[in-house]
């Protein structure tokens, strides 16, 4: 039921997820969140920034009212689901710029003046790591 994975930031994308609000599956019959995670490791694979940004597929994260989403994870910081982007090379730049700046901060908390536009809007929870809660 569970894979290990490798510890460190990670943006663990909903293979499943529907396509859009009003489709499950693109023209070609696929799943938006499979097109999401191409998109992010298409762009991780170019661009040197995300180099400590691990990208995990996972089969439903059970946010069905939203399409497209990913949770952002990292041992001892707070993590966040955030959902409803297009499938696209837009919102996977905007997941990757807001998980190096995630990365680099301290608990997970990025001020909002550093959010890329691309994200603003797409949060749908934030979690506090095991044996913490924010304040």
């Amino acid at each position: 039921m569970l894979k290990a994975e490798e510890g460190g930031t990670a943006v663990v994308v909903c293979s499943t997820c529907r396509f859009s609000a009003q489709a499950r599956d693109d023209d070609r019959g696929v799943r938006g969140g499979a097109r999401l995670g191409e998109a992010l490791r298409a762009l991780a694979a170019t661009d040197t920034r995300y180099a400590g940004i691990a990208i995990h597929d996972m089969p439903c994260l059970f946010a069905c009212g939203d399409h497209c989403t990913v949770h952002l994870r990292a041992p001892g910081k707070v993590s966040y689901v955030l959902g409803r982007f297009a499938p696209d090379r837009d919102a996977a730049r905007a997941i990757l710029d807001y998980a190096a700046r995630y990365a680099d901060s301290d608990h997970g908390s990025v001020p909002y003046a550093e959010w890329p536009e691309g994200v603003k809007g797409h949060f749908i929870t934030r979690s506090p790591p095991e044996g913490y809660v924010a304040t």
